[in-house]
């Protein structure tokens, strides 16, 4: 027959006289948030809570939204309209890239017809990307 053990004692921590405080440990509010192009950061924030002699320390997790980039290609993406996942559609429109290249044409004296080329030229014109689910235009990427 066996004898019943004791659990072993709960943990505790040592006192903080052991671990002294680093005067050169940066301090919360040290903290910068960096900028990096198409994303935003949030700092990390724990806060400590005193609840019937017991310690809770809440840490909120720092979150990184990235920013979509719109180009001439579809893109994978959420609809900010109807919330569904989708990869948008596109479609080409005459932006102010065509207007100043017809303006050119035609200052350089291509006035007979050849100043209207830019506006048959899909490289020439915006780019407007839409949801095909509610056809809400979602983004407009323009060349100018």
């Amino acid at each position: 027959m066996s004898v019943p053990q004791e659990p072993p004692p709960p943990y505790q921590p040592p006192p903080d006289a052991a671990y002294p405080p680093n005067p050169n440990a940066p301090q919360p509010a040290d903290y910068a948030q960096p900028q990096g192009y198409g994303y935003s950061y949030n700092q990390q924030i724990a806060h400590i809570q005193q609840h019937d002699n017991a310690t809770i320390v809440v840490v909120h997790q720092p979150t990184v939204a990235v920013v979509q980039r719109f180009h001439r290609a579809a893109v994978h993406t959420i609809c900010p309209v109807c919330q569904a996942e989708i990869i948008t559609s596109t479609r080409y429109e005459t932006g102010s890239l065509a207007w100043i290249a017809c303006l050119i044409i035609c200052l350089c004296g291509c006035d007979l017809g050849c100043c209207l080329i830019p506006f048959f030229i899909d490289d020439c014109k915006d780019v407007v990307h839409s949801c095909p689910n509610c056809f809400a235009e979602v983004a407009r990427w323009s060349r100018m």
